[in-house]
């Protein structure tokens, strides 16, 4: 089999590993024409003219043959066939690079995720070895060569994108700069120049580039920079990341509520909503809207499970009714996969995000309840494959190209068959009183389904007796054709409807301002023996949305906006709100008790919360801790928004143990802030800033964390809160660590004596000993934590003493003793929810790893070290692995690589004023340059390196030995 290569000078393999050169230029001319065409008829004018560009000879057929017979004689297997439409050479894909590269690119666009993306990208920018046919001057082929050229450099954008969307902006940043340098004019480059830069902390180099670009366009071309490249501007002059970093999300997702039984009737309709947004043209929107009453959801989510099959890749369904759009969107991220701190600020960000997602996916998108065309702009994908159905009280006529459906009254036949399916066979056997009421009820569902629902609930009640009723309120019911009174007149006949418990319960679950309630929620706030029918009595009438079971078993009810609006109307009713708000409150706690605390702060001291849940529910719902925060994560956080400070300050102190073991930094600031915020009450705002202080100082802000952490010190201190001070003044010392000053930690450390955690004590104790170069203390201190933890038989805190350990014994020069305990430490937190604490042994793994000559293993540690920091925004932590990770580069002969990462790094490292992290950055920086062969940048980093230098340090002394044997040869 011959292989062909044109994406550089022309070669041919055949048979493989035997390189044939051919001598004639007029053989190399007609076969780099039937390679550019492959598998495509090429008229033999075409030929032609490529090989006799000023006159042909008479001979002209005769020679083309000749030329043929003799490519067919020096590569084997030539497979080039003759017929009316001219010449077509036959090749596989693998048989010719860019057949190859096109179909990597093609994978690349299909991709479901950026990283995937980018491998197939990087693969297909791999085929290219210089110009396209190098060497080989075809006037001909001209355009196609320039066209071909095009192609290149608009996927190797492509592929920066997918970089650039995951986060691998360091790695980037140099061949942007490159290919800057040979395409000044390119603004998509540099757009992605300015994010990778600004990602690094370089943004005065960002901008300098826009500045460069824009004086480069004015002068040659007198024109301004266009919409994109402004838009990078202004987000880098607002410090916002322009493409957030996310990871994958899991396919497929299915977000629809379960399909009722009994839905009758719409056959015309659904088989129109099926036909338009299964066509597979585009991205179709359906619109379907129509009277207050008339079931659009209903038969939207019908219509959604009957296309399931044709969205594989999933069915998303947003309520909007009323919401905030960026609400909505952050819900929706977090539900394609995005951790709550990648989400981005800006709800433009957060379109481009959710799109992003959506790519090259089969989706179907659900939008409830729209009230603004721009709301629902915002929630279309971008990208062919995915639908859009929207239910609206109102036409959204600004939807431009949007297919829409009007929903009127069932027929009379559809009217009765949906009162039978409700009442049972009574409905036929008094068919002229079943008219009445399915006249009364203007054959609009919601209003039979009422009526069908009290006959069901009153097997005794005669059809004429209802029908009598629902006719003195004909006037209510003409008013569900007119404008946004026919929703409310359509609930007041529900509301009618409802036996007294069932009406009670309708207010009750109005002002409750929650999104959706577990089913004991539902009945512990009804508080009646009789609360299960008045609940299945709302969810018949429609006015109760009994949702799928969250992942504690529990059922699920939300009652939609406008229904709960008109419930709230009416005069307060007195329920069990409190009994909910005590119970929420007490299972929160119970449930902050089963995780480890892994936050650094104390618990909050209060009084036992009372539990009035029966403990077997207790103990169901709090079976999986995690799965109760992760249900009820968003009524917590909205709750604590409308508690009183010390209640707010005490659920957001059991909420963080949950969020903080998880990385949700994003939610924690936020419910602090609205606490800090909402409280004149300093020692509750001491504490909220402790909080916050906390947060910065995990996302690598030393300084700043620093100096709150005195702040809220000396402010705690004067409130006699001695105990939140002295884990405040712990996490200080810790926070002085990461800033270089080891003295300071320490004596602070030990001044803590008193602390009711003496373990995060002596995690700073033995830090700073080390860092001073004091490592046979730290090493006694290391085994009072060891021997402590193994005493409590508690996984997580051996595990994470087992760190301490390991490394003060790597320091002592017991190798053997360091990689059995962190091999132990690393086994244990494997089996713990503690990710932060598996992801500082894996980065310690690494470390001694390198340090002992277990390169592989060193490389392997640090990437799940890397990926866990990351996804936990622990931004330090992802620092230090990429730093090692480049300085294996290094020893890989991948010098040049490594340079612009590292430079990223130090630039961060830098800016969060960490001493130690900056000078071992130079070092491994010197080491890169000097590998690449860049001498003076190899002795002004190495000089950096010495003059950071602390020759007492040795934690310090042991990551440099780790780190330099990475920069050996492999």
């Amino acid at each position: 089999m011959a292989s062909f290569a044109v994406l550089g000078p022309l070669a041919i393999e055949s048979p493989p590993g035997h390189w044939v050169a051919l001598r004639g230029d007029r053989q190399r001319t007609l076969l780099a024409v039937l390679l550019l065409n492959a598998n495509q008829h090429v008229h033999v004018d075409v030929l032609v003219e490529a090989l006799w560009p000023e006159r042909p000879p008479k001979s002209y057929a005769s020679n083309l043959h000749t030329y043929l017979s003799r490519l067919r004689e020096r590569i084997d297997g030539l497979r080039v066939e003759h017929g009316p439409l001219g010449y077509r050479l036959c090749v596989e894909r693998a048989e010719l690079d860019l057949l190859v590269f096109r179909a990597a690119v093609a994978d690349g666009q299909r991709a479901g995720d950026a990283l995937a993306a980018s491998g197939h990208y990087r693969q297909a920018l791999a085929q290219w070895r210089g110009p396209v046919l190098a060497g080989l001057h075809v006037p001909p082929l001209d355009a196609d060569v320039a066209r071909l050229e095009s192609e290149r450099l608009a996927v190797f954008e492509d592929c920066v994108d997918a970089e650039l969307t995951a986060g691998r902006h360091g790695e980037v940043t140099g061949e942007l700069q490159a290919m800057i340098t040979e395409h000044p004019l390119r603004e998509r480059l540099a757009a992605q120049l300015m994010i990778a830069l600004h990602r690094a902390g370089r943004q005065g180099d960002s901008l300098e580039i826009y500045r460069r670009l824009r004086t480069t366009l004015i002068e040659e071309l007198g024109v301004e920079p266009g919409a994109e490249v402004r838009r990078v501007h202004a987000a880098v002059l607002r410090g916002e990341d322009p493409v957030p970093r996310m990871p994958p999300p899991v396919w497929p997702v299915c977000q629809l509520p379960p399909d009722i039984a009994d839905f009758t009737g719409r056959d015309a309709e659904l088989a129109e909503l099926t036909a338009v947004l299964g066509s597979g043209a585009g991205v179709p929107v359906a619109v379907l809207s129509g009277e207050p009453g008339a079931g659009k959801s209903t038969l939207a989510v019908r219509a959604a499970h009957r296309l399931r099959a044709r969205f594989p890749d999933g069915q998303l369904y947003v309520p909007l009714g009323g919401r905030e759009i960026g609400e909505v969107l952050a819900d929706l991220l977090r539900a394609l996969g995005v951790p709550g701190p990648a989400v981005p600020d800006d709800v433009r960000a957060r379109t481009a995000v959710f799109r992003g997602r959506l790519t090259d996916r089969r989706v179907l998108v659900v939008l409830d309840d729209a009230g603004d065309p721009e709301h629902v702009r915002a929630l279309l994908p971008g990208t062919p494959g995915c639908a859009v159905l929207v239910t609206s009280r109102q036409r959204l006529s600004g939807l431009a190209g949007a297919h829409r459906l009007s929903l009127g009254p069932l027929s009379d036949a559809e009217a009765t068959e949906l009162l039978n399916r409700l009442a049972g066979a009574r409905v036929a056997r008094e068919r002229a009183d079943a008219g009445r009421i399915i006249a009364a009820c203007a054959r609009l569902p919601l209003a039979l389904r009422i009526a069908g629902s009290r006959l069901a609930i009153r097997p005794h009640l005669r059809l004429g007796e209802l029908a009598d009723r629902l006719e003195d309120e004909v006037r209510r019911l003409d008013e569900l054709t007119v404008s946004d009174l026919a929703v409310r007149s359509s609930i007041a006949l529900s509301h009618e409807g409802l036996r007294p418990p069932a009406r009670r319960a309708f207010r009750l679950l109005g002002q409750c301002r929650l999104a959706d309630l577990p089913a004991w929620a539902v009945t512990t706030l009804i508080g009646e023996p009789d609360a299960d029918e008045a609940v299945e009595e709302l969810v018949e009438a429609s006015l109760l949305e009994a949702r799928e079971p969250d992942a504690t078993g529990e059922g699920r009810y939300r009652m939609h906006d406008l229904v709960r609006l008109y419930a709230a109307e009416g005069p307060p009713v007195a329920g069990g709100a409190a009994t909910v708000l005590a119970a929420t409150l007490a299972l929160a706690d119970a449930a902050a008790a089963r995780l480890p605390r892994t936050v650094p702060m104390p618990a909050m001291a209060h009084e036992a919360f009372p539990q009035p849940l029966p403990d077997a529910l207790v103990e169901r719902l709090l079976a999986r801790p995690e799965e109760w925060f992760a249900a009820e994560r968003a009524n917590l956080v909205r709750l604590i928004g409308s508690l009183g400070a010390r209640k707010a300050l005490l659920l957001l102190d059991k909420l963080s143990v949950y969020l903080y073991l998880h990385g949700h930094y994003a939610d924690m600031r936020a419910a602090y802030e609205t606490v800090l915020a909402a409280t004149e009450d300093r020692p509750s705002a001491a504490i909220a800033e402790a909080n916050l202080a906390l947060l910065r100082h995990a996302r690598g802000q030393y300084e700043e964390a620093a100096a709150a952490y005195r702040e809220c010190a000396k402010e705690l201190e004067a409130h006699g809160d001695h105990r939140t001070h002295a884990w405040v003044s712990a996490n200080l010392a810790h926070c002085l660590i990461g800033l270089g000053r080891a003295e300071e930690a320490l004596q602070t450390a030990r001044s803590l004596s008193t602390l009711d955690d003496q373990f995060l004590v002596r995690e700073a104790e033995s830090a700073a000993l080390l860092r001073l170069g004091r490592v046979a203390e730290a090493r006694e201190v290391d085994l009072l934590a060891l021997a402590s933890a193994r005493s409590s038989g508690d996984p997580r805190r051996i595990g994470t003493a087992l760190h301490g350990f390991a490394w003060s014994s790597l320091l002592t020069g017991d190798d053997a003793e360091a990689a059995t305990a962190i091999a132990e430490s690393v086994e244990l937190l494997r089996g713990t929810v503690a990710r932060s604490a598996l992801a500082k042994s894996l980065r310690t793994l690494g470390a001694i790893a390198a340090a002992t000559g277990s390169r592989d293993r060193a490389t392997a540690a640090f990437e799940e070290a890397r990926t866990l920091a990351r996804d936990l925004d622990e931004r330090p932590r992802e620092l230090s692995c990429t730093r090692a990770i480049a300085a294996s580069w290094i020893g890989a002969g991948r010098a040049a690589q490594a340079i612009p990462v590292l430079r990223a790094c130090l630039d961060e490292f830098r800016e969060m004023g960490g001493k130690p992290a900056t000078g071992l950055t130079w070092l491994v920086l010197s080491r890169a340059c000097e590998a690449a062969g860049e001498e003076e940048a190899a002795a002004e980093a190495a000089a950096e390196a010495a003059s950071l230098a602390d020759s007492r340090d040795a934690s310090a002394a042991a990551l440099r030995r780790a780190l330099l044997a990475l920069t050996e040869p492999a």
